[in-house]
């Protein structure tokens, strides 16, 4: 069933209008939704709502709610990713995966090794985030993990929104991913923060950084994975080891 984002003031009653032009186009002209057919539609306090086509006018979609329910598709940990930017394909694969697992966030990230112009990613954050609404669409999440405006490594090792940061590393590991989470203690509300290097890896500079800020480097195991692989394997493996439900 397709799945749409909707303002609450949308909402009249058991009636749902859809007039902004981003939605009614996708909708009326790119699937060709017709009279009776089905439509999934959320709002931002995260109430789904299923709903039939009634009208379609040259502006709006009427459509009818017959079953209205809490969404339950949310991931319960307060997971971020920090991750630096990769080759075309590779960074779309990335932002999509890590959306479709729940992330909460994403904060692209310059490296020593990154092989993109930091110039370049500002360019694209409108279209990052783009993926990530249509990803939060296709796997029918309640909220959109928004994509932040790049930056550097050092301005996410000093930000003291999270209570815990994970950096995965091919070498100088700490101990295994594993056996973090399992000696882990949190808060269940605790916000965590997954960083990610590049194809290269991190510099031995940025080692330090890790260091010196005194975050955990864990390694994700013997083998050498691609940076998009990686993002898959740490946030599945994260939410494993810490999602109790």
């Amino acid at each position: 069933m397709p799945h749409f984002f909707i303002e609450q003031n949308a909402v009249n009653k058991s009636i749902i209008t859809i007039s902004d032009k981003e939605n009614y186009n996708h909708i009326a002209k790119s699937l060709h939704i017709k009279i009776g057919e089905k439509l999934l539609l959320i709002d931002s306090e995260q109430t789904q709502y299923e709903t039939v086509v009634e009208k379609i006018t040259s502006s709006s979609i009427i459509t009818k709610i017959t079953k209205s329910y809490k969404s339950h598709r949310i991931l319960p940990i307060n997971l971020y990713l920090a991750q630096v930017v990769l080759k075309k394909e590779a960074q779309i694969s990335a932002i999509q995966k890590a959306c479709e697992l729940g992330i909460k966030g994403i904060f692209p990230l310059v490296s020593d090794n990154c092989v993109i112009k930091k110039s370049y990613i500002k360019e694209k954050i409108d279209k990052y985030n783009k993926l990530s609404t249509e990803a939060s669409k296709q796997c029918e999440r309640p909220d959109i993990a928004p994509v932040y405006d790049v930056c550097e490594l050092e301005d996410i090792l000093g930000n003291n929104d999270f209570e815990i940061k994970i950096a995965c590393v091919e070498k100088y590991a700490n101990s295994s991913l594993k056996t973090f989470l399992n000696q882990l203690n949190y808060e269940k509300d605790a916000k965590i923060l997954v960083i990610i290097g590049p194809e290269g890896g991190f510099s031995e500079r940025e080692f330090e950084l890790f260091k010196t800020y005194k975050v955990p480097m864990v390694s994700l195991g013997n083998l050498i994975l691609r940076a998009d692989t990686a993002v898959v394997t740490a946030v599945s493996n994260i939410i494993y080891g810490l999602d109790n439900e």
